[in-house]
């Protein structure tokens, strides 16, 4: 009853407080610190910018949804705005529950940041400073006790060019993910009695953890009223209990899992009951015994995919370095085993520590995957730079024994040759997916991290498992060619597959950063390549070769510090005059789709992911593979994963996956099929019929 009490003698303190809110009640700083940001300081005329009121709760206070449930209250704004800029309406972040005696509250208990768009003229004139004011009122509580708060928040922008610098566009996409996705689709429900039902169009295979229905609508539902949850194919039936008003459309947001939703409105119709009930509870870790059968089969299909790296055409450019390592090995079983030790290790530390990498950046809320290293700009350019030194080093320009390879290296250099071979061998080889690969990866997500980290360890010593072998099978190893004349001519041959890979590594950049990061990527190459010649000539003659390596790694980490981080073309962009059309994948999209009984076929690709290129190049951008799905009436959507994305990354590890390529193909009315990984025209021909 105190509780209560306590309840409601803040709601009665803040009605009284709302005519006065210019005078808070609160002295000193406000116990949620507001701050007014802006997406680019110098907006174009004609275009729209974000704002983003941040709001930093302190520690056991929270704020409110623009709905706030049983009590509370959501932020009301008043704008001061120059003439030719115009204020949206605020949008929220997905928000929490909080039960405090029986009266459910929806609510911000850490930091949390409402945006809205700023609308500017085409009229306004190049130079114009843009003083933007505003009075935000909003209401701070603890579980105790509430506190109206204000606060007049200020900015100033000139109008310019539009530009966003990365440090910004980076912190408005953080926030911009956690607000809620629109659904796409129409919604609908029903009231029967004090049942109230909402089907909600929602993918069969969809991952959804611990979900809420926020109703924006006021008192559309009982907020502090149980809310199950049904599966019923490609819906999600939603069951609570109808509250006061009869309202003709509900508005609210699915909460479908941490800081993820969808935006949605219901309207009248017929909503049977039925489905499969689903845990409305966060997703719970799995039992030990479930636990080691998961980790036995993520291991075995780790190894096995870790093995066929090996074949995989994405692996191609770095055997010449594994080729010259075990025949330098000769008949010497020692030299052997020692290099095959050290090449095992260099390849399992790399793989422990990218995927403890990925495990720590996930669990601080990045949703990224496997390879995710090679969705930074940055990443590419450091390998341009370490492929390109490393072909002109099997080409005969300079001998440098830390990036030889193991060519050069006397016989106790040679393990530390092979081991970095091995650990350029896996930085480069694991980002693409081999068979039994994609769903062991997404198995380790899901895996506790020691358990996750063996399954990545299991990846590495697949991979290095043939040159293992080889090493400690003297019977293998009498099979291999002895070293000879022959190895200094194939060495300077397995230089062209290197610089082919730096070719394909400038045209990455080019896809993400556009020709201002390609001209980057070329200049800091060639100046790389001077240097190095210069090296080589010093080495040559008999001199000291350290002398250039310093401005040599200078300049490496200058470029690779000040690329520029541009957006290249989009996918949609290249799929225009594409042999077979597509569209730019979401999962709202799709779920239109879907719910229009559409045959949808969806790929996930990237830039970097070779396998994915050969497989539209082989079978999916083809004549008879248009000509069918043209047919059918089959939308294609396409996954563009070269940059980070968080929805793709949500729907790939909701397939059991971790990285691409992906390829599902949903039927009308049928369960999604996930394909192999290699495909062909006759595989893809037949799905329509």
């Amino acid at each position: 009853m105190l509780a209560v009490f306590r309840s409601l003698l803040g709601l009665l303190l803040l009605g009284l407080a709302l005519p006065a809110a210019a005078q808070p009640l609160q002295r000193g700083p406000n116990n949620i610190a507001a701050s007014l940001v802006a997406e680019s300081a110098s907006p174009a005329p004609g275009t729209t910018v974000d704002l983003a009121f941040a709001m930093t709760p302190k520690t056991g206070w929270h704020g409110y949804w623009e709905n706030p449930g049983d009590a509370g209250l959501g932020m009301t704004l008043e704008w001061t705005l120059p003439k030719g800029v115009t204020a949206g309406n605020l949008r929220y972040p997905v928000p929490q529950t909080l039960i405090i005696a029986g009266l459910m509250n929806h609510v911000y208990e850490g930091p949390y940041a409402p945006l809205v768009a700023l609308k500017f003229d085409s009229s306004l004139a190049p130079g114009t400073v843009l003083p933007i004011s505003v009075k935000a009122d909003w209401l701070a509580c603890t579980d105790e006790i509430c506190v109206p708060e204000s606060a007049t928040l200020t900015t100033s922008l000139t109008v310019g060019n539009g530009s966003v610098d990365q440090t910004a566009r980076t912190r408005f996409d953080g926030w911009r993910q956690r607000l809620p996705a629109p659904l796409g689709s129409e919604a609908s429900f029903a009231r029967d009695g004090k049942v109230l039902r909402i089907a909600i169009p929602f993918p069969a295979g969809g991952k959804i953890d611990a979900p809420h229905f926020f109703a924006r609508t006021d008192k559309a539902i009982r907020y502090s009223a149980p809310q199950s949850f049904f599966r019923d194919r490609d819906r999600l039936i939603v069951e609570t209990e109808v509250a006061g008003t009869a309202a003709q459309d509900i508005g609210g947001v699915l909460r479908i899992g941490e800081h993820l939703g969808l935006d949605l409105i219901a309207r009248p119709g017929k909503v049977a009951p039925g489905g499969t009930r689903i845990d409305t509870t966060a997703t719970a870790t799995p039992a030990q015994g479930d636990t080691m059968t998961l980790l036995l089969t993520a291991l075995g299909g780790a190894l096995l995919g870790g093995l066929l790296l090996n074949i995989m055409p994405c692996v191609f450019p770095i055997l010449s370095l594994k080729a010259i390592s075990l025949a330098k090995a000769g008949g010497d079983e020692r030299a052997a085993r020692s290099d095959a030790l050290a090449y095992t290790a260099g390849i399992v530390l790399v793989c422990l520590g990218l995927g403890g990498l990925l495990l720590a950046l996930r669990a601080g809320g990045e949703q990224i995957g496997w390879a995710f290293q090679l969705q930074d700009p940055r990443i590419i350019l450091a390998l341009l730079l370490l492929v390109t030194a490393i072909a002109f080093n099997l080409a005969g320009l300079f001998e440098f024994a830390t990036v030889s390879a193991g060519g050069s290296l006397t016989q106790k250099q040679g393990a530390a040759g092979s081991f970095w071979t091995g650990a350029l061998a896996a930085f480069v080889a694991t980002p693409c997916t081999a068979p039994f690969m994609a769903a062991a990866m997404g198995t380790a997500l899901v895996l506790p991290v020691p358990a996750a980290l063996l399954v990545f360890a299991g990846l590495g010593l697949g991979l290095a498992l043939p040159f293992l072998a080889i090493g400690f099978i003297p019977a293998l190893r009498r099979r291999m060619p002895r070293p000879g004349a022959w190895m200094s001519v194939f060495r300077r041959i397995m230089a062209v597959p290197m610089f082919l890979t730096a070719l394909a590594l400038v045209w990455l950049l080019g896809q993400q950063t556009g020709n201002t990061g390609v001209l980057f990527g070329l200049a800091a190459a060639m100046l790389l390549a001077m240097l190095l010649w210069w090296l080589g000539a010093r080495q040559a003659s008999g001199r000291s070769g350290w002398l250039p390596i310093i401005p040599a790694l200078i300049s490496a980490i200058a470029a690779i510090a000040l690329l520029p981080m541009d957006a290249g073309a989009s996918s949609a962009e290249a799929s225009t005059n594409a042999t077979l059309p597509t569209q730019a994948f979401s999962e709202a999209k799709l779920a239109e789709l879907r719910g229009a009984n559409t045959p949808v076929f969806a790929y996930f690709t990237a830039d970097w992911c070779i396998t994915c290129k050969a497989n539209e190049a082989a079978a999916i951008q083809r004549e008879a593979t248009a000509a069918a799905f043209k047919k059918a009436g089959v939308v294609v959507l396409e996954g563009d994963w070269t940059r980070r994305d968080a929805e793709i990354s949500r729907y790939l590890e909701a397939q059991g996956r971790s990285g691409v390529p992906l390829y599902v193909w949903y039927a009308p009315g049928k369960e999604p099929v996930i394909l192999p990984q290699v495909l062909t025209v006759d595989t893809l021909t037949a799905l329509p019929g």
